[in-house]
Parts: structure tokens; C-alpha cells; sequence
């Protein structure tokens, strides 16, 4: 009998031992998913993980393209006018993207140290750009906006530009609504790039929208008149051989940056909303 009970008691204090070990565990958990709310929002952190692993899977397979799925709501009734007035009321970056969006993936192309992420953190804003998922080579950021009641939701994909990145052009252009390969105006080596990038970017998607952004443009009216009038020239070239809609932008001044989207909301959704030409050297140029 005293044995019996030595062997229980000696259990008794292994389960026990257990517990404590559990509930340590526990409070680690706690503590680690704790830490990470202060660093993530949670829900849109994994979402964006878990879309990265998939599109990562789907790109494997060079075959039939997956759709975003869409709302079910009519969409002819979005009116154009919400889209041009860029009122912030029509705007939210705290939306997150549930299954009442329409969700629309944007692939952003071009050389490096052209402008590319600044492009893109001027339209998505700080807060959001704090929230993106990032990895080498690679940047994943939301812009939600609302129009007419429409929750849209825009996923953009931003490629790095260096040799190394490569890899990640067939994730980044599977299934893209919208395709905008970048160059920077002071420099006619990352605008000798763009065709490169566009038949990469086609290898792996034949239907997105192609457009031609030229960026730092506050920076480009600086250079000698001859000079602008050779990569105006050049690039509107490009953007013909492309079948483009070319853009002059500058993200230091916000120029043209959200008008682009806009413009791109307008396509997707044949909205009668259309920007206007200009050829005029010195402003910046919108061709098509």
C-alpha cells in the first residue's frame, strides 16, 4: 500500500510539473501574439501572407488564369464623377479587405532606384506602406476605396529591379488587372529597359492593362529642352509599341500620382471617365 501511494504521489507531481509547463507555454504564446499586434494588423498581415503563398503556387502553373472573384452588386452604377473628384470621403485606408471587395491586383515593373516604391506609398499612404508585406525583391501593398458603395480594392505588387528580382515577375503579373512598367525621366538606361520588362511582364499575363510611367518629373524639367524632347519622343515610341497609355508623374509633388489609378478604376470598369492628352513639353505628358 505505501508503495501504491509513493507511485501515485510520484505521478501526481509529474502531472502537475506538466501543467505548469503547459501554462508557461501558454503565457509565451500569449505574450509572442501580443508582441505582434503591436507590430501587424493581425488579420491583413496573414491574408497577405497566405495570398503571397498562393499566387507563389499559382504561378507554377503556366496554364488557365484564376479570377478575382466579384461583387455582386451592378457596378454600372458607379458614377465617374466619384472617381475624378478624388474626395477623401470616398477614400479609407482602415477598410480591410473582406469578401464584399472587389479585389483588383496591380503589377508595378522597371529598373531600380527609379521611384517605383516612393510611387507607390504616395498613393496607398504612410500607413498603409507600414502595413505591407515585405520581402527581398519584393513589396505587397492594399489601397480600399470606396465608390458609389463599391468597396475596390487594389493589391499592389511591386518588383524590385535588380537581377535578383526576377523570379518574383511571374508571381507578381499572374491574374494582374493592370500592368505599369516605370522608368525614370533623368535616365535613358532605365528607359532603354522598358520593353524587357514588358515582354517579361506579357510572358506571363496577355489581358492586364499596360501603362507607361515615367517618374521624377519635377526632376526631368530641369534637363535641357532637346534633351526632354528626345525622351518624350523615345518614350511615346514605347508606349505606341506597347499599346501604353504613357504617364509623366513626379511622387514628390503628387503629380498624376493618383490620377493613374483613376484612370485604371475608369478602364476596369469602362467608366466614361478619361483623362486628357497633352504633348506639351515642359508639362507633364499624358499620351495614348
Amino acid at each position: 500500500m505505501m508503495e501504491q501511494g509513493a507511485s501515485l504521489s510520484f505521478h501526481g507531481q509529474k502531472g502537475i510539473e506538466a501543467i505548469r509547463k503547459i501554462i508557461h507555454l501558454c503565457r509565451k504564446i500569449l505574450h509572442l501574439d501580443l508582441q505582434w499586434k503591436n507590430i501587424f494588423h493581425p488579420v491583413t498581415f496573414f491574408r497577405r501572407l497566405f495570398r503571397l503563398i498562393w499566387d507563389r503556387i499559382l504561378g507554377c502553373y503556366p496554364g488557365k488564369s484564376f479570377r478575382y472573384r466579384r461583387l455582386q452588386r451592378n457596378l454600372s452604377s458607379i458614377s465617374p464623377a466619384n472617381i475624378e473628384s478624388g474626395d477623401p470621403a470616398s477614400t479609407s485606408r482602415n477598410f480591410d479587405m473582406e469578401s464584399d471587395s472587389v479585389m483588383l491586383k496591380i503589377s508595378i515593373l522597371g529598373d531600380s532606384h527609379i521611384g517605383k516604391t516612393s510611387f507607390v506609398i504616395k498613393y496607398v499612404g504612410d500607413e498603409q506602406e507600414q502595413r505591407s508585406l515585405q520581402m527581398s525583391g519584393l513589396n505587397v501593398m492594399d489601397k480600399v476605396f470606396l465608390v458609389k458603395g463599391a468597396k475596390i480594392a487594389f493589391s499592389i505588387w511591386d518588383v524590385g529591379g535588380d537581377h535578383s528580382s526576377l523570379n518574383h515577375v511571374p508571381i507578381a503579373c499572374k491574374d494582374a488587372a493592370a500592368i505599369l512598367i516605370m522608368f525614370d525621366l533623368t535616365s535613358r538606361c532605365t528607359l532603354n529597359s522598358v520593353l524587357r520588362w514588358y515582354q517579361q511582364a506579357r510572358k506571363w499575363n496577355q489581358t492586364a492593362i499596360p501603362i507607361l510611367i515615367g517618374t521624377k518629373f519635377d526632376d526631368f524639367v530641369r534637363l535641357p529642352l532637346d534633351m526632354q524632347l528626345t525622351i518624350v519622343n523615345q518614350a511615346r515610341a514605347y508606349a505606341q509599341a506597347m499599346k501604353a497609355t504613357l504617364f509623366f508623374s513626379s511622387a514628390t509633388h503628387n503629380i498624376n500620382v493618383n490620377k493613374i489609378f483613376k484612370f485604371i478604376t475608369a478602364k476596369l470598369f469602362n467608366l466614361p471617365w478619361t483623362v486628357q492628352r497633352n504633348l506639351t513639353i515642359g508639362e507633364p505628358i499624358i499620351d495614348f
